[in-house]
């Protein structure tokens, strides 16, 4: 019996807001089965929320439906499936609209929808509260025939287990399968990210190849293995260092815990397999853990900010004369904010030749749960000190009236308190069970370090981004750093060295926090989790890099003493 041909799974979103041509360059470029979309991440569901609080048939995605407008006919005509999570808070509602559109160009798809995600009922004060559901309903719908799905809150890796599982005929208890879809999907499922984008390397690639990189594909085989690359003709790059940046990303240690499977990623070999293409093999998977994870998205209270420049000489003495000042307001204000913090970003340099480039930026942001706390109370007071404060005086801009920020906080629930449901194009709902094995998810045993380099040998202090990668992300109110070891003779370097307590040292703002440092030998890997940097989630806005983006750039940029043999 001859094994099933290979699946060809493309992405053609990141996020939304993502390219908008890319659901048209993918469909062109070359073949491909299913084409999938993620449109989904924390932040999103707050907006997408806050939309269907102004009109609730929204809630979902409407990029979407202006790129299946010009692409819908297409996919027929080529035979590609579509997939996507751009049903957010409202799948129902966007699958009678792509119904509708498809009538309106009189092309003959059928659409079905994935639901059961929502548990809001059960979370009052939430704006959204969905649970991130696997591939199983996905896999019902395409199973019977439909030509497009669109789902809620799934996981991003979902939108890969779902078709192939259909695809294949994988069971729910195909964990190493499954587990290789699943590490194939958290490749795919950023989009550029995989094809050099937001590389740490790039300065190595011709810039012209970096300018608009292809969207990746990936070819899934029966056995769960993987070639991850992209359509040929199109820009970007494909190899061993993009696809292990992208594999670490948002993710923490070896258990990568799904709704359909627990994939091991310290069972993941990555190799070269030709230009631009990486085989993805050896992934190991686990019965998935008791509980599904549910998002839940509040509004936090109002936020408001101010930023002052500051030119010339005297900074510090100008930060704290106008800092003093505010304080005094904000203090003799009917009511002052409940959170006030304050920022100084010595943007400056002496003897500068620009007046930008002369200037530190203090920023203060105030929080209240109260409008008019963080918006009249604050601008007045930083109105009134125009004539009154240090030397050259000026703002960015005026602060406003203060706008709604989000707070987002996950819990966990048991599979049985989601109904999930396959809702085929005919109206027909086919019930998705919960997995019949479940496994508690443990730390696995600290895996061994490779021996050490030989002791002694002239260094020089240079930056760390010199011998590793880097990509981090943001995971609630945790971020993630994945370094990387660029080549076999620096891993046991890096593995003995970059220590939690280095980590901490080497990012002073991490100081106070904890960092976890879990290990991946087969990605000469070590990925490290800052609890709590990202305070209530992206949506409110705590630090500067909202979402931890250049947390690793930061770390690569920081000088350590590091064996010349390897520079």
């Amino acid at each position: 019996m001859t094994s099933p041909a290979p699946l060809r799974i493309g992405n053609a979103s990141g996020f939304y807001g993502d390219r908008f041509d890319a659901l048209r360059e993918m469909l062109t470029g070359g073949p491909l089965d299913v084409l999938t979309g993620d449109y989904l991440a924390e932040l999103t569901m707050l907006i997408l929320a806050r939309d269907r609080l102004r009109d609730p048939s929204r809630g979902y995605a409407r990029t979407f439906l202006r790129q299946l407008e010009e692409c819908l006919g297409l996919a027929r005509e080529k035979g590609v499936r579509i997939v996507a999570n751009a049903g957010g808070l409202n799948p129902a509602g966007l699958a009678a609209a792509v119904r509708e559109l498809a009538a309106r160009l009189g092309i003959p798809v059928r659409v079905a929808h994935v639901e059961g995600d929502d548990l809001a009922a059960g979370h009052p004060g939430s704006l959204a509260a969905h649970a991130y559901l696997g591939g199983g309903g996905i896999a019902a719908c395409l199973r019977e025939g439909a030509d497009v799905v669109v789902t809620g809150r799934v996981t991003d890796a979902a939108l890969v287990t779902g078709p192939a599982a259909a695809h294949f005929g994988w069971g729910p208890e195909a964990y190493d399968r499954l587990a290789g879809a699943v590490v194939a999907g958290h490749v795919l499922e950023c989009g550029a990210q995989a094809t050099g984008g937001n590389y740490a390397f790039f300065t190595e690639h011709d810039p012209g190849r970096l300018r608009r990189p292809g969207f990746p594909l990936a070819e899934l085989h029966a056995d769960g293995t993987a070639v991850i690359t992209k359509h040929d003709g199109t820009g970007g790059v494909v190899d061993v260092g993009t696809v292990t940046a992208q594999l670490l990303y948002e993710t923490s240690g070896a258990r990568y815990a799904g709704p359909d499977v627990t994939a091991r990623l310290d069972t993941v070999r990555l190799t070269g397999d030709g230009p631009d293409r990486v085989r993805i093999d050896g992934v190991r998977g686990e019965a998935p853990p008791p509980t599904l994870k549910v998002g839940l998205n509040r509004l936090g209270g109002f936020r408001n900010e101010v930023v002052f420049v500051l030119t010339g000489l005297d900074i510090e003495r100008k930060a704290a004369l106008v800092r003093d000042q505010m304080e005094a307001a904000l203090d003799a204000a009917e009511c002052r904010p409940a959170d006030v913090r304050w920022d100084l970003a010595r943007t400056d340099r002496p003897d500068a030749p620009t007046e930008e480039t002369a200037s530190a930026l203090l920023r203060l942001v105030v929080r209240d749960a109260d409008q008019d706390v963080v918006g009249r109370t604050l601008s007045g007071a930083a109105v009134e000190l125009a004539l009154a404060s240090y030397p050259g005086f000026h703002v960015l801009a005026p602060p406003g009236k203060g706008a709604p920020y989000g707070v987002f906080e996950d819990v966990y629930v048991g599979h049985g308190a989601v109904d999930h449901v396959a809702v085929l194009h005919d109206g027909r709902r086919i019930p998705v069970a919960p997995p019949r094995d479940t496994r508690v998810l443990e730390t696995p045993p600290a895996p061994p370090l490779p021996d050490p380099p030989p002791a002694g040998g002239p260094t020089r202090r240079a930056p760390l981004g010199l011998v590793a990668g880097a990509r981090s992300g943001d995971k609630g109110g945790d971020a993630n750093v994945g370094v990387w070891a660029r080549t076999g003779e620096v891993w046991p370097w890096l593995a003995h060295t970059l220590t939690a307590d280095l980590f901490r040292a080497l990012l002073p703002e991490t100081a106070p926090l904890t960092v976890v440092r879990h290990v991946l030998p087969n990605l000469r890997a070590l990925n490290f989790v800052v609890e709590g940097i990202l305070g209530e989630g992206v949506a409110s806005q705590a630090r500067f890099d909202p979402q931890a983006k250049g947390l690793g750039e930061w770390l690569r940029a920081r000088h350590l003493d590091i064996p010349e043999a390897l520079l």
